[in-house]
């Protein structure tokens, strides 16, 4: 038997501000920070073989902090963009209250979490369903037929569509899936 632990990035400096963050590379929050001996803890009665994260500072960053406080720093570790946050285009870096009295709460909910609707210039759920999963498909899922543990540390959407995936969870009820920052799931294959 192998395991999937999938753990979205501890909280980043955006994360606090309400902001969309996106592709945008921000680095964790004080809080983020403190709280990563906390996650490890969760994670320490489990044998880690290799780890999957993306090029954004705040995924590379809870990685590092984690595997540390784990004393694990010398795992595999393999970094690929196909596990980066959805793009938010044109409302990346703005906040997000805003945004829900400029364009109401529905509308930004849909462009936050539905299955398709993109916001303005921006990847819908699908568009990151189509570049995460089969990345997970080509290699992690490879691992986990080796019999490998592995872990995924990604960002809110790009784990998402992976939870998608794995659970099959339909177009219509994704909408109501939300992974705290630092927050863990769990799957045994």
């Amino acid at each position: 038997m192998s395991k999937l632990i999938l753990l979205r990035h501890l909280q980043s400096q955006w994360n606090k501000e309400n902001r969309f963050t996106g592709w945008t590379d921000v680095s964790l929050s004080e809080e983020g920070i403190k709280s990563a001996k906390e996650v490890a803890g969760k994670l320490a009665g489990f044998k880690i073989d290799k780890v999957y994260t993306s090029p954004l500072i705040r995924n590379k960053e809870t990685v590092s902090l984690i595997l540390e406080n784990l004393g694990k720093k010398d795992l595999p570790l393999v970094v690929d963009k196909a596990l980066d946050e959805r793009n938010y285009g044109k409302l990346q870096g703005l906040n997000k209250d805003e945004m829900k009295k400029k364009y109401g709460e529905k509308q930004v909910k849909l462009w936050r979490r539905s299955w398709d609707q993109a916001p303005p210039e921006g990847e819908s759920l699908k568009d990151v369903f189509d570049r995460a999963v089969p990345f997970y498909k080509k290699y992690v899922e490879k691992d986990l037929k080796e019999r490998k543990n592995v872990l995924v540390v990604a960002s809110h959407n790009s784990l998402r569509a992976l939870v998608k995936y794995l659970e099959n969870i339909s177009d219509e009820d994704i909408i109501n899936l939300e992974m705290p920052t630092g927050s863990l799931k769990e799957y045994d294959f």
